[in-house]
């Protein structure tokens, strides 16, 4: 069986007091996250980064802290069984207006209610579920 890793992330923006997130339409038509497989003598953080410019230009990102969700599948390539562990982290930018990669056909920036229903897979949704959370959670404290 193959490994692979992969760290992407849930990117927000602040608009007019409302949280927005950005989806990315991939090339096999799903909605999903920036995210992109770890290369060698990358930490995760670093792959986030070098996803989120190469996949969207975007290069004024901060993490926010104590935020980092695994989730685990399995999925078929030519034959093979392959092991895929996605890291999350959730990501703050000013960035509204984006240059898509090659690899995306389309992107929006969405409220939660509405990106939830846009996302194409259950992982994902429980990502941004638990991402949702947490800021509303960290928001309240300030």
């Amino acid at each position: 069986m193959i490994r692979e890793k992969s760290c992407g992330a849930v990117i927000y923006l602040k608009k007019e007091e409302q949280t927005k997130y950005l989806l990315l339409k991939y090339t096999a038509g799903h909605w999903d996250f920036v995210k992109g497989n770890v290369e060698t003598n990358e930490t995760e953080r670093e792959t986030v980064l070098r996803e989120l410019k190469e996949e969207t230009a975007i290069t004024d990102a901060t993490f926010i802290n104590g935020f980092k969700e695994t989730i685990a599948y399995f999925y078929r390539r030519q034959g093979l069984t392959v092991q895929k562990e996605v890291v999350f982290f959730i990501i703050e930018t000013p960035t509204e207006k984006i240059e898509i990669s090659f690899e995306h056909i389309g992107y929006i920036w969405l409220d939660y209610e509405h990106a939830m229903e846009k996302l194409s897979f259950k992982n994902a949704k429980d990502v941004l579920q638990k991402a949702h959370d947490f800021l509303k959670k960290r928001n309240s404290k300030d």
